[in-house]
């Protein structure tokens, strides 16, 4: 049974950070690591000691974790950028949180002794003749070690130390790959082996001019190499312990949300009954309305994990090739319990939430195809646009003209004509992506335009079935992509203020054309009048795109169940990274490295020497995507080797031979959750299960359970007669609605949940067998 471990953290904001420029501010941005890789960057937050970052990310990590920790770096153009502090949160701490942590928590100092890394592969063994007693220790090899030098290496010797005994491997240089392969031993005295005391493996820096620089530990308690002759493995390195606090919050606080996932996942088969009746409500509903395995979930899910559970459900749905169905039944009851066709999809209900997350995860390349250019053209120009008459800021204005002074009148009317110059190249490039929209979101179009038509026939609600479709489409997509394009992925770093500005305004403006002009001037931002003609001029186009867009066939959507939410053919990531030629002689080492354009798709890796635009990504994005579209690779490799072959010797571990195993692991686990990520149904169905097992008593009570008054008094309304032809008459229990379809989901609940406990059992049994037959 495999595990299924998942962090979600959101990095808030941050207060009271220490200056650390010569102009009494900081530019900080946040590194985030998991047990001391790093998986994500914040953007830098210019000029400010209490930045508002609001960065939510997601990680996957099938092999779990020890910690995660938060380090603020204050960036500097020029020299190595300045830490600030950090945090660290144990695995322990974050899961004894059933609902996460959400708080604000102080920054402490980064203690050098602390920042270790790392693991050592040792075995230990406790040898007892009649001559002497001696505690054995083989070191044989360490990987990952901290980079203590300027190098970016180290010169590690290990320690061993047991009482007031201690011995030392030599010393390997410049290497954070040592192979030591020696024996270390230490003679004991009889009494020492009724002692309790722990066995410490000290890995140090070796410095020839001031103190050593400390790498990590690893402490075994001395009774288990009594019980467990030899004791060999790989062991992490820890830290020494010092867990300074920094008393006040001299230096500053972040406001963080994290929240750990841990699941174990059983094998396919035990999940296949419960997607069976998910299917089932989508393919085979007698009636919209009845009760379905489908609408009991809606009835149990909370809002905080509305969005969770919508995303869950469209990955399954996608991978059983019935997202439009699935879709269409959330949408029909939605449009069917709507009297008011001002309220339609108004409310974040499980359809909408649904509708959200399936643009996101089938139309996230469509929307950088259409959107990219123009945000980047928004970017480069950085231009200083002001509607609202109570913010202009005429010393903001400068670089508009040069004549001298510049009235707001003359801001206003080149903000217009900016504006309406971005809102045209917007509006223009969507209602001319028809083509290039993905089939599978025309097709839900479709189906949704169908039903409002069905469910509002009447003339005056001529413009509903378009306001249903936009109000997803330019409301829920384009609109937020436009107001934070970073979330989005389509830009790496947040935008300045003057831009942000910029963006907002927009975003604003094509609220409105989502809106078909229809609430224009009944707010209270009269200033954006200036943008009212072009808004309404649009319409006509909007409405002639939408139509455009359902004209399609349902066929052309393949059904067949997809293994991952991108198509092979599709470039997932692309952006300029070094290409390192590690083979042949150099002469300057930085002549080994080449920019180069890289292209990844699911099936390749391809680069070339200039982009048709240019994207520049980062190298734990970079990461992430190349493990996504590995992840069915079943050669992968177990370890690699982080240097070259040069000079006879293996630049990483100094070892001599070219075919020797890699000494660092292959990281392929850690990967972080986007819309790319690849479908896992049983990862999926146990998500949902678990969402159904919090709302079970309440299903229960509902659907099976009869009031005991309801029982006693009412009892012969319940028992209805009836007469067979033979002339015998029997009584019949009359069912509630959804009494059937509850009585089911709840048995296959039933029933995943005793195979967890079964595996659980099974699992302690094993771990218990390891530890009494070593």
């Amino acid at each position: 049974m495999a595990r299924n471990t998942s962090l979600y953290f959101r990095i808030v904001e941050g207060r009271n950070l220490p200056a650390k420029d010569v102009s009494g501010t900081s530019d900080p941005y946040c590194i985030v690591k998991v047990d001391n890789e790093v998986v994500a960057r914040t953007a830098t937050v210019w000029k400010n000691l209490s930045p508002f970052w609001g960065e939510e990310y997601t990680l996957h990590l099938p092999m779990g974790f020890h910690s995660l920790s938060f380090h603020v770096m204050d960036e500097d153009t020029i020299g190595h950028d300045d830490v600030i502090g950090k945090i660290t949160l144990s695995k322990e701490a974050i899961g004894s949180q059933a609902k996460g942590l959400d708080c604000w928590l102080n920054l402490t100092r980064v203690d050098p002794d602390e920042e270790v890394q790392g693991e050592i592969h040792l075995s230990l063994e406790l040898l007892k003749d009649t001559e002497k007693i001696s505690l054995r220790c083989q070191v044989i090899e360490a990987r990952d070690l901290a980079p203590r030098d300027i190098s970016g290496t180290s010169d590690p010797f290990t320690r061993l130390i047991f009482n007031n005994h201690s011995a030392e491997t030599s010393i390997i240089k410049k290497t954070r790959f040592p192979h030591w392969g020696e024996t270390l031993e230490l003679e004991l005295d009889p009494e020492e082996l009724r002692e309790e005391g722990t066995v410490t493996v000290e890995v140090w820096d070796w410095d020839m001019v001031g103190r050593n620089d400390f790498l990590g530990k690893v402490e075994i308690p001395f009774a288990c190499l009594h019980k467990t002759p030899p004791l060999e493995g790989w062991f992490r390195l820890l830290p020494l312990g010092n867990n300074e606090v920094d008393a006040g919050g001299k230096l500053g606080a972040l406001r963080l949300k994290v929240r750990l996932v841990e699941d174990r996942i059983l094998p396919s088969v035990y999940y296949q009954p419960l997607i069976d009746l998910l299917v089932e409500s989508v393919i085979s509903p007698t009636e919209v309305e009845d009760s379905s395995a489908l609408t009991m979930l809606e009835e149990v899910n909370t809002v905080e994990s509305r969005q969770d559970v919508a995303m869950t459900l469209v990955k399954i749905y996608l991978g059983q090739g019935l997202v439009v169905p699935f879709l269409d039944y959330l949408n029909t009851r939605e449009v069917n319990n709507t009297s008011d066709p001002n309220t339609l999809f108004r409310s974040n209900s499980l359809s909408s939430k649904a509708m959200e997350q399936f643009m996101k995860a089938v139309g996230m390349l469509y929307l950088h195809e259409v959107l990219k250019p123009i945000i980047n053209r928004i970017f480069d120009e950085k231009k200083y646009i002001e509607l609202d008459p109570c913010k202009i800021d005429l010393n903001r204005t400068r670089r508009i003209s040069f004549k001298g002074a510049v009235s707001e009148a003359e801001v206003r009317d080149s903000s217009v004509e900016m504006l309406q110059s971005y809102l045209t190249s917007i509006i223009e490039s969507i209602v001319g992506s028809v083509d290039q929209c993905p089939p599978v979101m025309r097709v839900a179009f479709k189906q949704l335009h169908k039903r409002v038509e069905e469910q509002f026939a009447e003339p005056e609600n001529e413009d509903v079935k378009y306001l249903a479709i936009s109000g997803f489409f330019f409301l829920r997509f384009f609109a937020p992509a436009i107001l934070t394009p970073k979330l989005f992925q389509l830009r790496d770093q947040h935008a300045d203020t003057r831009t942000s500005r910029t963006l907002l305004l927009l975003a604003k403006a094509l609220q409105s054309v989502g809106n078909l002009g229809l609430q224009l001037g009944h707010g209270k931002e009269q200033w954006m009048a200036p943008l009212h003609p072009i808004i309404l001029r649009s319409v006509a186009s909007v409405k002639d795109f939408l139509d455009k867009l359902i004209d399609i066939d349902h066929d052309i959507v393949s059904e067949v169940p997809q293994r991952a939410v991108f198509m092979p053919s599709v470039t997932v990531k692309e952006g300029f990274l070094h290409k390192h030629k590690a083979e042949g002689p150099q002469l300057l080492s930085r002549f080994a490295y080449k920019k180069r354009y890289f292209w990844l798709t699911s099936e390749t890796l391809s680069y070339a020497k200039t982009p048709e635009w240019q994207n520049v990504n980062e190298l734990n994005q970079w990461l992430s995507a190349i493990r996504k579209v590995s992840i069915y690779n079943e050669r992968m490799l177990p370890s690699f080797h982080p240097g070259a072959h040069r000079s006879g010797k293996w630049t990483c571990c100094l070892q001599a031979d070219r075919a020797v195993s890699g000494c660092s692991k292959t990281h392929s686990a850690v990967t972080l959750g986007d819309w790319s990520d690849p479908l896992d149904p049983d990862v999926e169905t146990q998500t949902i299960y678990k969402q159904l097992l919090q709302g079970r008593d309440k299903l229960r009570k509902k659907y099976l359970e009869m009031p005991d008054s309801h029982q006693t008094s009412s009892s012969k309304e319940n028992i209805s007669p009836d007469i067979h032809p033979d002339g015998a008459e029997c009584n019949v229990q009359l069912m509630k609605p959804g009494q059937s379809a509850a009585a089911r989901l709840l048995a296959v609940m039933d029933d995943l949940e005793q195979a967890h406990a079964t595996f659980q059992r099974r699992e302690t049994e094993d771990s218990t067998s390891v530890i009494l037959n070593p």
